[in-house]
């Protein structure tokens, strides 16, 4: 019995056709809308993410340390490495502020 894995093409007979990835498979990008909220002010921001970002990333690309802050969805607490799979509204509220 001779096994071999290279690409010998003697016995592979015809080429198979290429063909294309359906639309569904590109990477899709989801809009995070968030809300920076601080005392009396607060900012929106509209964020376009590929779909599985984690929460901290988002908040981390706004200029904000995630490890400072509390993170809503949807009004619901969630950790930082919560991944984002649809579009869906966040709330950032910083804990500490620098001195």
């Amino acid at each position: 019995m001779r096994l071999h894995r290279g690409s010998s093409k003697d016995a592979r007979g015809t080429t198979p056709t290429t063909g294309s990835l359906p639309l569904s498979a590109l990477p899709s990008l989801l809009t995070v809308t968030v809300e920076i909220a601080r005392a009396a002010t607060s900012a929106h921001h509209a964020v376009e993410v590929p779909r599985g970002t984690l929460v901290r990333d988002v908040v981390r690309s706004l200029g904000v340390s995630p490890e400072g802050c509390m993170v809503l969805v949807e009004e619901t607490p969630v950790p930082l490495d919560t991944p984002i799979d649809a579009p869906t509204r966040i709330t950032v509220v910083p804990t500490f502020s620098g001195g």
